[in-house]
Formats: C-alpha cells, structure tokens, sequence
C-alpha cells in the first residue's frame, strides 16, 4: 500500500506505504518513497545518501543530491513515512509514531492520542529538524501549542522551530513535521543498505 503524496504547508510533500520489519528492506521502502517524491517535483535524477556529519558513517540524516529539496524519513509500526521539503525551507524533520502501541504500552505509555505520544512525536520532528537528533535531552525540549501548529524551543538553537502535525497519516498513525530557519545536519543514526 502506497499512498499519493499529500500537500502539506511550506510545500511540504508527504506519503507513505507499508514497509517489512527489516532494517535494511523497511529503509529502501523509505527512499523509494522518497526517490518518487523527488520524480513528482520534476528530480528523478536526484540522489540520496546519510552521511554522518562527524564520522561520515551511513548513518546521519538523509541528504538530497541533484534537487533543491530536503528529505526526511520516518518508521512507525508496520509504515515507512517520507516527505521532502523544498530547500527554501532550512531546516526539516518528520516523525511518526503507532497511536497504539502494545510494545509501549507495557512500558507504562497508555492508549490512543495520549499526550505523551503526541508530544515526544514532535519533539522527534523537532531534534531530526534541528540536526542534533537525540544528541540533546528530549525532555529538554519544550513544546507550545498554537492556533495554526506548534513550536519547539531546543536547548542551544537561537530560534524556535515551527511545527505542524500532518493533515493526513497511515491509517493509526501520528505524524508530525517541524521546519526552521538553520540548516539540517545530522538525525538519528541509521545504517545503510543497498536498495
């Protein structure tokens, strides 16, 4: 099941498919995913990599060659979630999370759309945003609603990130976005696969 990508604000596009629970098989999924968004906006040729910023290991955020765009990629249960942004928007992350999960549920986070979920959601939108990634504290982050989305103010950066949740998900999912005016580096590490 893939989905057609969906406009999101700043033009942002966003969509999804299923993806196996293999690291390596859910990954290409996500590029894939990625690869055909970039076709979408006319950059078929574009490339993709994730080099680490400190060690350039495969494993930092995911990097567009070839296209004036940013791209970004999340797993949530059985998804894979890509969206990509364009460049003038300096500074991107996505991330999704099950709203049920049974996994975590044991470890004391309960139910459907419990703050909790929906708040460390977008604290991970935010931390791949600012390119530090789990690097800083997430319960150092602040969150603050507003009427059109939300802010994340991350120790260290000099602005907030803005940040919005996605008009439309994988079915059971939440996803969030979050955008800001400082290049993004390096989000949480991943391992590489040939796809």
């Amino acid at each position: 099941m893939t989905t057609r990508p969906e406009q999101e604000r700043h033009g942002v596009l966003l969509t999804w498919a299923t993806a196996p629970q293999g690291r390596d098989e859910r990954r290409c999924v996500a590029w894939r995913l990625v690869g055909a968004l970039l076709a979408d906006v006319g950059h078929d040729a574009a490339t993709l990599d994730n080099p680490c910023t400190r060690c350039s290991g495969p494993h930092g955020a995911l990097v567009v060659t070839g296209a004036p765009w940013r791209a970004s990629i999340a797993y949530a249960g059985t998804f894979a979630v890509a969206a990509i942004a364009p460049e003038t928007v300096h500074a991107f992350g996505i991330d999704a999370e099950p709203l049920i999960d049974p996994v975590r549920d044991r470890a004391g986070w309960s139910g459907t759309g419990t703050d909790g979920v929906t708040t460390w959601v977008r604290t991970e939108a935010a931390l791949k945003a600012d390119g530090r990634g789990l690097r800083v504290e997430p319960q150092t982050v602040r969150i603050a609603l507003g009427a059109t989305g939300w802010t994340a103010h991350v120790p260290g950066r000099p602005a907030p990130l803005i940040g919005w949740d996605a008009a439309s998900a994988p079915p059971g999912v939440f996803v969030a976005l979050s955008a800001g005016a400082v290049p993004a580096a390096e989000a949480a590490p991943e391992s590489r696969a040939t796809c």
